[in-house]
């Protein structure tokens, strides 16, 4: 029986050991990642933070939600927030769950065993029909960071880069080195 989104924020607000997403009205356990998943995780956090104006953007990183549609919200592992939103967010609803249906600058997900193909089925064609900007899936076991960028049609190009530096498409002057990511 699918769950209205009241009922999914009631939830997601009063059980604080589990992060619930809402797939198809039905609730879904993020489940636990692995240390390559986190040390990814970990790495960006750091740097994006080091790069992107806090006047601008911030981060939130495996603990606010993107809404896709009224009966599907996800719980990313890191994405960039422009700081207009979340201002709004915090004045219209303070005790609210923290929850965003505008497309965002830069999403990221990253493998992981027990998220892998959801990420790629489900999550995926989620944001792109969201329209966020830029989305990362970063595989650390095959070292791989495929960027999937909207074009001005609507349409998402996607790279796939193995080495050297990669620099966000939405995110003027962000960059990250491969060799660190995954180091």
């Amino acid at each position: 029986m699918a769950i209205s989104m009241a009922t999914y924020e009631r939830v997601a607000l009063e059980d604080s050991e589990t992060q619930w997403e809402l797939v198809d009205g039905c609730l879904r356990e993020k489940p636990g990642m692995t240390t390559p998943h986190n040390d990814a995780i970990d790495y960006l956090d750091h740097t994006l933070r080091q790069q992107l104006d806090r006047e601008q953007y911030t981060l939130r990183v495996e603990n606010a939600r993107l809404r896709a549609a009224e009966d599907m919200v996800f719980v990313p592992d890191l994405f960039v927030l422009p700081q207009p939103l979340r201002r709004r967010s915090r004045a219209e609803r303070p005790t609210g769950l923290e929850v965003y249906a505008e497309p965002m600058p830069l999403v990221v997900e990253v493998w992981s065993p027990s998220t892998g193909r959801y990420d790629l089925q489900i999550k995926l064609p989620a944001y792109q029909a969201r329209g966020d900007a830029e989305i990362w899936y970063i595989h650390p076991y095959d070292r791989t960071l495929t960027a999937y960028c909207r074009q001005p049609d609507g349409a998402y190009r996607d790279t796939i880069y193995r080495e050297g530096v990669v620099e966000s498409a939405a995110l003027p002057g962000v960059r990250i080195e491969l060799a660190a990511l995954f180091a």
